[in-house]
């Protein structure tokens, strides 16, 4: 699904225009995104949260030339599913192996 079939997609769920739509979904994401920023998290029950990591600096290697190189220590948005959500998804592939 890509973002245009997404937002058909809620448009016609919540019976919304596809501009009214269109902003309430960029401000949802803008919203997740600042509170992120923040260093906070975005806790949704059932569906997951979202929230910052921060990754230690570490020594890599180079795949072309084997070189080991440096990784800086930096900060990653990360995604934990929810149980509504895993239970969801885990529900509908076992319906799809009868």
């Amino acid at each position: 699904m890509n973002k245009s079939e997404f937002i058909d997609a809620v448009a016609s769920s919540a019976e919304m225009t596809k501009a009214d739509t269109e902003k309430c979904v960029w401000s949802v994401l803008a919203t997740i995104t600042a509170e992120l920023v923040r260093g906070g998290q975005v806790v949704l029950p059932g569906f997951g949260t979202f929230s910052v990591v921060e990754r230690a600096a570490r020594e890599g290697r180079n795949p072309q030339t084997g070189a080991t190189i440096k990784i800086a220590a930096t900060k990653a948005a990360k995604f934990k599913v929810g149980k509504g959500l895993k239970d969801a998804c885990k529900d509908s592939y076992e319906g799809s192996k009868e």
